[in-house]
């Protein structure tokens, strides 16, 4: 039986390996929060130097904007991907993923939506 903080710490792990995989490039921290039914994922350092230069042209609402399409762009691609690994791990299903990302100070937010509060379900061996 896991703990919360195992469930936590293998949900960033696999989050890092998306990222890095899929996106081609980690983030400097992650950390992830189980609340009841959901996982929030809160990301660090996120943007590359070059969307850093982007968010700050002479328009910058034109490269933020772009910045976030492409990022939403990117993790709907891959959602599948994410979903199954947080499955894996939680052994709840996902019912939603949602994502934001700041490009001034360069964190990014996922936050899946379960079927039910995997810690409980953890502890009572369902």
């Amino acid at each position: 039986m896991k703990t919360k903080g195992e469930l936590e710490t293998e949900i960033s792990g696999a989050v890092i390996r998306f990222k890095r995989d899929y996106m081609g490039r980690g983030p400097h921290e992650v950390r992830t929060f189980l609340v009841e039914d959901l996982a929030i994922v809160r990301l660090k350092g996120v943007l590359t130097p070059a969307e850093q230069r982007l968010a700050q042209v002479e328009d910058p609402h034109r490269g933020r904007d772009l910045i976030k399409q492409i990022r939403i762009e990117l993790i709907e691609h891959g959602r599948e991907i994410l979903e199954e690994a947080v499955q894996h791990i939680l052994q709840v299903r996902v019912l939603s993923l949602h994502t934001d990302i700041s490009t001034r100070t360069g964190e990014s937010v996922i936050v899946f939506t379960l079927s039910e509060d995997p810690v409980l379900k953890n502890r009572s061996g369902a």
